[in-house]
């Protein structure tokens, strides 16, 4: 290790009360999901227990590890957290289909004369139907990736620890919202027809290309606070600044390839309906209504 690479790991701290949040939420979920399971052992499989944690471990390593030393050294780091944040994390946890389990976790007071009520203010599932409406999650996904890559907006952020984190939180919502329509875990419903996804997926992939692109193929440094930052790979800026969009183009055209095929796919594939228990829980303790809510999807 490069006494460079040691004295920015000296300089961290670890994020004790983003710790703290991740326990809490994963403790909530599996006291919830193992509530359920005593009703029904079917409900909610184990692998979508794995895939919450999954995301969680996954929000760790963007801003809770050692990695987030080394964002304000190196470009590629900073990439790779927002590839975590935006890109693994969101899809994983929502696969983990957290409502329920989260919901069941909390005590029995608190999600009944609190969280309930909450969840069926009026205003607050319109909000919700309105941010996980495709068009506004598309929007707000690309506008989120462009606006914190504009150059002065990325400097802003190196240089203020509050903006740095609002940027993390930003990232890590957006990711929530762009893969909610494709993942539609409960209580959401289709918006658009299942035909419309591959395609929402395609043109997710456009502002990430041109981002990317020109990152590649421009013949000078950016971000040009990485020009005085402390070095510890062996690449110059430039490089470190080029190895950074390429990882980007190429592991965001596989994430949203495997799910556009997967769902094309199920959409070419000879329709069958079978009767499951996955939403069968009832959740009417929780909500103040009884659980009627379309089959969670797997892709």
């Amino acid at each position: 290790m490069t006494n460079d690479a040691q004295s920015v790991l000296a300089s961290w701290s670890a994020p004790w009360g983003l710790y703290a949040l991740l326990l809490l939420g994963v403790f909530l979920y599996a006291r919830g999901w193992l509530h359920i399971r005593k009703i029904i052992p079917s409900a909610i499989p184990i692998w979508r227990f794995v895939a919450f944690l999954a995301g969680n471990v996954c929000v760790w390593l963007a801003i809770g590890s050692p990695l987030a030393a080394f964002d304000e050294s190196s470009l590629t780091v900073h990439m790779i957290q927002h590839l975590l944040l935006m890109s693994f994390a969101p899809p994983l946890i929502l696969l983990g289909a957290p409502a329920l389990p989260l919901l069941h976790g909390l005590p029995q007071f608190l999600a009944r004369d609190v969280i309930g009520p909450i969840l069926r203010w009026r205003p607050l599932q319109w909000l919700g139907g309105f941010l996980t409406n495709p068009a506004v999650a598309w929007l707000v996904a690309a506008l989120t990736l462009l606006v914190w890559h504009v150059p002065e907006m990325f400097d802003l952020a190196l240089h203020s620890d509050f903006l740095h984190k609002f940027e993390h939180t930003t990232f890590f919502a957006a990711g929530l919202m762009f893969w909610w329509p494709v993942i539609q875990p409960w209580p959401s419903a289709a918006r658009w027809h299942s035909w419309s996804i591959p395609l929402y997926l395609f043109a997710a992939t456009l502002p990430c290309d041109a981002l990317s692109g020109f990152l590649v193929f421009c013949d000078r440094v950016v971000y040009t606070p990485y020009l005085s930052a402390p070095k510890f790979l062996s690449l110059s800026v430039l490089q470190d600044q080029q190895a950074a969009a390429a990882l980007m183009w190429v592991c965001v055209t596989i994430i949203y390839l495997v799910p556009a095929v997967a769902i094309t796919i199920q959409i070419l594939s000879p329709q069958k309906h079978f009767p499951t228990e996955e939403n069968s829980v009832d959740s009417s303790r929780i909500t103040g209504q009884p659980l009627e809510t379309p089959h969670l999807k797997v892709i």
